[in-house]
């Protein structure tokens, strides 16, 4: 027998809003009580905080490449 319990979809809302912090969150919470959640709930994490940087950090380029000193101080 198995100590597994399958525990609530629900929890994969956690890096879904907190990307990678809340996939470690919810890793640690599940580990032992279903481990294939809690692996899955890193991975993805770690998938949409990647996306998030790949797809936002051009973004950020491109204004400050438009407005020159945005953000920062001239002097």
């Amino acid at each position: 027998m198995s100590n597994e319990r399958n525990r609530s979809l629900w929890w994969t809302l956690l890096p879904i809003i907190l990307g990678i912090i809340g996939g470690v969150i919810g890793y640690f919470a599940l580990k032992n009580d279903d481990p294939r959640l809690s692996k899955f709930c890193l991975h993805l994490g770690i998938v949409l905080t990647i996306i998030n940087l790949v797809t936002i950090l051009p973004l950020f380029l491109l204004v400050e490449e438009f407005t020159p000193g945005f953000g920062g101080i001239n002097i």
